[in-house]
């Protein structure tokens, strides 16, 4: 099973980061990407929708005999994590993005955080819930922010619009005196430094693709399922095609990269 694949799936170019940070942190893995571009965004979607989604992809993934299944999309781990355990741990393991987060600031100690994600996460209270239970002296905000996502995938960042909308959202009262902000939703860290900026950063921006990379890598260790020899053989796969996907996928591997359209829904 070493040189099974790692599965990851996300609504659009979100889980890239949390992909080519994996590919930092673990060069001798192989990865299985896949992006439901048909359905994006996620976090409008209901629970129910992105259950079924997330239902097909895996099976996908496991089609393509991953030995991890990566929900790399906060909306699907807040709706789908525990449905997909259920349904398939006994194929592969299932990792969310939420949880390695929350047991990153269990050791931080920090008494006021803030969150943003779409709609669908901050609404299920997930990480609210999590932090609450794993860290009580913590105070945690809430606030969706749906027009990100859209806005990251139409590709406005670094201008004025994205400069715009960012600034709207972050000034509002509810984030007043946070002293961490945990981007919930991975598209976020592509516009990481702008939201570091607003803060003057003064604010811990808390971006769950390195954490969630070193998690994976400590649970295939521990289950002896490190692939230190293999690598440069990933799949990238889509839902329907956008341009911009292919863009942001060749800006974080360098080049060439192999992009199918995989019309899973048929």
């Amino acid at each position: 099973m070493n040189k099974q694949p790692i599965g990851i799936f996300d609504s659009g170019v979100g889980g890239l980061t949390v992909a080519h940070a994996i590919k930092q942190i673990l060069p001798g893995e192989n990865i299985v990407y896949f992006g439901d571009t048909a359905h994006l965004p996620y976090g409008d979607k209901s629970e129910e929708a992105i259950r079924s989604y997330s239902k097909r992809i895996a099976e996908f993934l496991l089609e393509h005999n991953s030995k991890v299944i990566l929900i790399a999309c906060n909306s699907a781990s807040a709706s789908a994590f525990e449905y997909l355990k259920k349904e398939f741990e006994n194929r592969a393991i299932i990792l969310d993005v939420i949880d390695p987060v929350v047991e990153y600031l269990k050791t931080r100690k920090i008494s006021n955080i803030g969150v943003i994600g779409t709609k669908r996460t901050i609404s299920s209270g997930t990480y609210e819930n999590k932090i609450n239970k794993a860290a009580p002296s913590s105070k945690v905000v809430s606030l969706a922010t749906p027009l990100l996502v859209p806005m990251i995938e139409e590709g406005f960042i670094f201008d004025d619009i994205s400069n715009a909308i960012i600034r709207a959202y972050l000034s509002n009262e509810t984030l007043a005196g946070i002293q961490a902000l945990i981007l919930g939703c991975t598209h976020y860290p592509i516009i990481k430094n702008q939201i570091s900026k607003f803060f003057n950063f003064n604010v811990e921006v808390v971006d769950s693709a390195r954490i969630v990379s070193i998690m994976v890598r400590d649970i295939l260790d521990r289950n002896k399922l490190l692939n230190e020899n293999g690598g440069g053989d990933d799949k990238f796969f889509i839902s329907d095609y956008t341009p911009y996907f292919e863009k942001i996928a060749r800006m974080f591997f360098e080049g060439e990269i192999n992009l199918k359209k995989a019309d899973i829904w048929c």
